[in-house]
């Protein structure tokens, strides 16, 4: 009887275990919190802001939205709609001798060589466990990680009164 009630028990683990990421989706399972492939046509997507990162980045960037995002960003809408996508394009922060010489000064700076690709994806659902959004980083196309994603959501969770959104829509 003991076996018996030893195996029903592992066997009532091992069913919870395997459903458990489909608990609370009534769509099926859960979907991963990263991003693995790069949002398609982003290149066309429209400027939101420009972005500069000192000390060891050494960055400059691009901040682009889709026409859900911008129209968020317009508008002041918080929380930010599903289908909103974000995509912040950084480049190495390097001088440009060509403007110097121009300006008779060392002042000038323009985006270098690529260094990564990063996306917020809004999807409240999908993504409820990361406050609604899905992030994606990349470098020469291909996505990080796993083990280095796990310190997105953590990092945006300050920003959580702007729906864990950084990036300020320049007008």
């Amino acid at each position: 009887m003991r076996t018996r009630i030893a195996i029903a028990s592992l066997m009532a683990v091992g069913a919870v275990a395997y459903l458990a990421p489909t608990l609370g989706h009534a769509d099926g399972p859960a979907g991963p919190i990263f991003l693995k492939a790069i949002p398609p046509g982003y290149r066309d997507w429209r400027w939101v802001s420009s972005a500069h990162e000192a000390g060891k980045f050494n960055s400059i960037g691009a901040v682009l939205g889709n026409d859900i995002a911008i129209k968020a960003y317009r508008e002041g809408t918080l929380p930010f709609p599903d289908g909103t996508i974000i995509a912040a394009l950084h480049y190495v922060h390097t001088p440009s001798e060509e403007n110097n010489k121009v300006f008779g000064d060392p002042q000038s700076f323009v985006p270098g060589a690529p260094t990564n690709i990063q996306f917020m994806v809004k999807d409240s659902k999908k993504y409820a466990a990361t406050g609604g959004w899905g992030f994606g980083h990349f470098q020469n196309g291909e996505p990080a990680a796993d083990s280095f994603m796990q310190s997105c959501y953590a990092c945006h969770v300050p920003a959580k009164s702007t729906d864990y959104v950084y990036t300020h829509y320049a007008q």
